[in-house]
């Protein structure tokens, strides 16, 4: 990503007359990413129909209103009123050309000098009076496995003479994944069941989890798809990025031991996925745009995979962070405690190689399709991914401030991702929280209270 691609909507001294947004750790004004809402009532719950709006600050602009407003003509007009619906998968179906002049549109009217105030403040709504919804409508859901310290740690950990399998280097891993139980940041969700085995008892048991890992990524919205049988060109493939957004790759570790064997993870990455409620458009991560960069002896990606301008400016430079707070911790007031601060940077494949292998043998894409990036891990334990690898396998101890102590997820856990996009001469934004609580395994043959 060059200069060319940085316009006056990434002036860091630019303000919005919308007070909360101005020096905002995640949605200042150089920022405005899209996602789906609704209204709360007196009561508690939810109101009206949900719909796309564009956060900032602590605000939301309802893009349903704005589209009806009168205040957009054109392009613009045309991507409020596709992310005016339920889902924002019409919206990026346009394409680059529709979202970028709405977000141009945006940034003059919640600017300073904007003389439309009155009017559009009739069309904010107090993120504290919103619910946010999942963003898109998910067709399927893949997930990769880019990091290549993540792949390091854990292959040493149970392969030790040889941790990185030769194909690493030459081919983007990944496994499709379960879309449906993709849920927005917020939800919490029950310690799933699976089959697994113990020490010293070969045949299985089904019982709920007892390794229960995040997995700190990466996640990729799809815009416009592609036929099926044509692939997409390593040259034209970030076209096909609506979005980014931060995802947790749930994962019971016992239960993946015992059933990945011959083919994969199954019903131990299929019971949660959450995602941030925010879509991170490719514009307004521009400035943060970085180099792909290979240790010096690995093998230069083969030709469908090889784009000069990619490897020079497809990687992404955005500081991830993972926090745990246990209940107990909540209860007391005390702050959550880091677990790890890692990086984007440790990408081994760019997000516009993940789309030309995808579709390379033909598979077509489609809009709300999600990848995920697989744990993005550094080279040393304060930047680990990952449970399995902060604790070794469950070997090493985790100690928190409160005096408690973890080797994996405990119910009443809570795990928080962020992620902040930091440069000098830019404004720096963020992706909002990626959470949710671990709540006790269901009780079988009982169904859950709607309060448990």
């Amino acid at each position: 990503m060059t200069a060319a691609n940085l316009d006056h909507t990434h002036d860091p001294a630019a303000p919005s007359w919308v007070e909360s947004a101005n020096g905002h750790l995640d949605f200042p004004i150089q920022n405005l990413p899209f996602g789906v809402f609704q209204e709360r009532i007196p009561a508690g719950l939810t109101g009206g129909e949900a719909r796309g709006g564009t956060r900032i600050g602590d605000e939301i602009l309802d893009l349903r209103a704005l589209s009806r407003s009168g205040l957009l003509t054109g392009t613009a007009l045309a991507a409020a009123r596709a992310a005016a619906e339920p889902r924002l998968n019409e919206l990026f179906n346009l394409g680059a050309g529709p979202r970028k002049a709405l977000r141009i549109k945006l940034f003059q009217l919640l600017s300073a000098d904007d003389g439309d105030r009155e009017k559009l403040s009739s069309m904010l709504v107090p993120v504290r009076n919103a619910v946010v919804r999942l963003p898109m409508e998910i067709g399927d859901y893949t997930d990769f496995y880019v990091g290549i310290n993540h792949a390091i740690t854990v292959g040493t950990l149970f392969r030790p003479d040889n941790p990185l399998l030769p194909n690493y280097k030459w081919v983007p891993i990944g496994y499709h994944g379960r879309a449906s139980s993709v849920h927005v940041s917020g939800d919490d969700f029950h310690r799933p069941h699976g089959q697994l085995t113990v020490p010293d008892n070969p045949a299985p048991s089904y019982q709920p989890c007892r390794s229960l890992d995040f997995e700190l990524e990466l996640g990729v919205w799809i815009g416009p798809g592609n036929q099926a049988g044509q692939p997409i060109l390593i040259e034209n493939a970030a076209d096909h990025i609506a979005g980014y957004c931060l995802l947790n790759d749930w994962s019971a570790r016992d239960i993946q031991s015992w059933e990945s064997q011959p083919l994969g993870p199954f019903l131990s990455k299929s019971f949660h996925t959450t995602v941030s409620a925010w879509v991170i458009t490719p514009e307004a991560l521009a400035p943060f745009r970085a180099a792909m960069s290979r240790p010096i002896g690995d093998p230069d990606p083969l030709p469908y995979l090889d784009c000069a301008d990619d490897q020079q400016a497809g990687g992404l430079d955005v500081q991830l962070e993972v926090l745990l707070a246990t209940a107990a911790m909540r209860a007391a007031g005390v702050a959550p405690h880091r677990l790890s601060l890692s990086s984007t940077r440790h990408m081994y494949w760019s997000t516009a190689q993940l789309v030309a292998h995808h579709t390379s043998a033909g598979c077509d894409l489609r809009p709300g399709d999600l990848f995920g990036s697989g744990t993005l891990s550094g080279p040393t334990v304060d930047a680990y991914g990952s449970l399995l690898e902060i604790s070794s396998g469950g070997r090493d101890v985790v100690r928190l401030p409160s005096g408690e102590t973890r080797t994996y997820v405990q119910d009443g856990d809570e795990i928080t991702l962020r992620a902040r996009a930091e440069r000098s001469g830019a404004a720096s934004i963020g992706f909002g929280e990626c959470r949710a609580v671990v709540l006790p395994a269901v009780v079988l043959g009982k169904t859950p209270s709607p309060d448990s």
